[in-house]
């Protein structure tokens, strides 16, 4: 009756080491991602913050590395706005907006002139300057396409944007790693058993008492470990008779490609994205000259066609304040009219469709990039807390089980 107890405790060194195996992978992948924020006295560093939202501005870095230097040309990217749909989609917001400007800056410059102005008389002003905002749109436009580097900071918005948003740089890792993520927990209840049977031989023979800590030790690094070699090597296909072998992300390229370039387009290089870094970023002061260079330009037209003393009447100090006021509340009321250019913009901008085509056509070494940084950034912690767990519950085990 001992003899079949003992035999009977001894399968359940294997079991436990499945369990150990399981639980060590699942801690190790829930650490990568929680919690968002760090929990514990961050001084004395006792605590924890997920690894991916702890360098978050490291891992935003390497995306945007692989984004800028193998995908996206911001150059290639602009190009592709038209002025004439870019006026199309913003052009009747606009003139409510111009409208109101126009008003607010002539009872600010020359008040008794514009009060004394007969309505027929500003129709004709709303209808000059309607007339011709086309042309202007056209020219910052074509302005903004060829200034464009100075202006738009793709990796200060992608950095900025996914160091401020956690939870979207988890997102995009998760999802891209939807099934390897997984694999990884799961295949710890696999291996760990795996790796028990060995362990059980030992004790069967030699009943030593570190044999169990050793063991659970070893089955909570080596689970890890086999998993992530599982998941990216080999790296490129290897045939063994109807067989190909290949790390079983990298085997899902085109797959992942269609996932990650739906998720990037969608929550972070949409067109409502990159106008707010245009207009609040790095280079808004770029923007804010050309703005403020073609709306001068567009009073002075004005001006000369329709009151040719108008700017001696007000004043040459007056004259110019009138025309930088009008600039600067065209810029800032962009974001009133550019709302209305979302639509247009991501169809025409077209990231998603383009991040897949060249994602697909990157080498796998390449490709690994996508998703590996989640497992080289302090990869090493999670294994020593994989492996101290493990030894922990092989002490449980030596000392409440045998």
């Amino acid at each position: 009756m001992q003899w079949i107890i003992e035999h009977h405790l001894l399968l359940l060194i294997p079991v436990v080491s499945a369990l150990v195996g399981w639980g060590t992978n699942y801690l190790a992948v829930k650490m990568m991602f929680y919690p968002l924020k760090f929990i514990g006295i961050e001084k004395l560093y006792l605590g924890w913050q997920g690894l991916i939202p702890n360098k978050r501005k490291e891992m935003a870095e390497i995306s945007v590395d692989l984004l800028l230097g193998k995908l996206l040309s911001v150059h290639e990217l602009v190009d592709r706005l038209e002025p004439d749909k870019v006026n199309a989609a913003i052009e009747r917001r606009l003139k409510q907006v111009i409208k109101k400007i126009i008003n607010e800056v002539m009872e600010e410059s020359a008040p008794r002139m514009w009060s004394a102005l007969p309505a027929q008389g500003k129709n004709l002003i709303y209808a000059r300057v309607e007339a011709d905002i086309p042309n202007v749109v056209e020219k910052l436009v074509r302005d903004f396409q060829h200034n464009v580097v100075e202006i738009l900071d793709i990796k200060e918005l992608v950095v900025d944007y996914l160091s401020d948003h956690p939870a979207l740089l988890n997102e995009i890792f998760l999802t891209s790693g939807n099934k390897e993520f997984p694999f990884i927990v799961n295949s710890g209840l696999y291996f760990g058993f795996l790796l028990g049977l060995p362990t059980m031989v030992c004790w069967y023979f030699y009943q030593a008492w570190w044999i169990l800590p050793v063991g659970g030790l070893l089955v909570g690094y080596l689970t890890n470990w086999i998993a992530l070699q599982i998941i990216f090597e080999p790296k490129h296909p290897i045939k063994f008779g109807p067989f190909t072998i290949q790390g079983m992300f990298l085997k899902r390229q085109h797959e992942v490609a269609e996932v990650y370039a739906n998720l990037i387009e969608r929550k972070l290089m949409n067109s409502e994205n990159i106008i707010r870094a245009v207009l609040h970023g790095s280079g808004s002061q770029q923007l804010w000259e050309i703005v403020e260079l073609h709306v001068s330009d567009a009073i002075e037209r004005y001006v000369a066609i329709g009151q040719p003393y108008f700017g001696l009447g007000i004043g040459p100090e007056s004259y110019f304040q009138m025309k930088k006021s009008a600039a600067k509340r065209v810029f800032d009321s962009s974001e009133k009219y550019l709302l209305y250019l979302h639509e247009y913009a991501d169809s025409a901008l077209n990231i998603g469709d383009d991040l897949r085509d060249k994602m697909r056509s990157l080498s796998p070494a390449e490709f690994e990039n996508v998703l590996r940084p989640a497992y080289k950034q302090d990869e090493w912690k999670l294994i020593v807390v994989g492996s101290v767990l493990g030894g922990l519950a092989g002490i449980i085990q030596l000392y409440y089980i045998f």
